[in-house]
């Protein structure tokens, strides 16, 4: 049985992220170990964040995960982002 909780809970920007304001946010998706880890980077104007967010067994699927964190992380910052 797999549990899907934890999926479809949505999750916020870390904290550290909220103390700025992000100009621009990225998500990455890198193999490791047999896996695929998602990672998000935010552009601030002093320097660049980069966090780890999870991982997934799949491309596909860490590829989506990655769509939708970027597509809610930008709903979370503030002002147009390319503009």
């Amino acid at each position: 049985m797999i549990a899907m909780a934890d999926e479809a809970t949505p999750r916020q920007l870390p904290t550290e992220f909220n103390n700025e304001h992000a100009l621009d946010v990225q998500t990455v998706v890198v193999p490791e170990n047999g896996r695929w880890a998602v990672e998000i980077v935010v552009v601030f104007a002093d320097g660049v964040v980069r966090k780890r967010i999870d991982t997934h067994h799949t491309e596909a699927r860490a590829q989506l995960s990655a769509q939708l964190i970027k597509r809610a992380a930008e709903r979370e910052i503030q002002g147009p982002l390319h503009g």
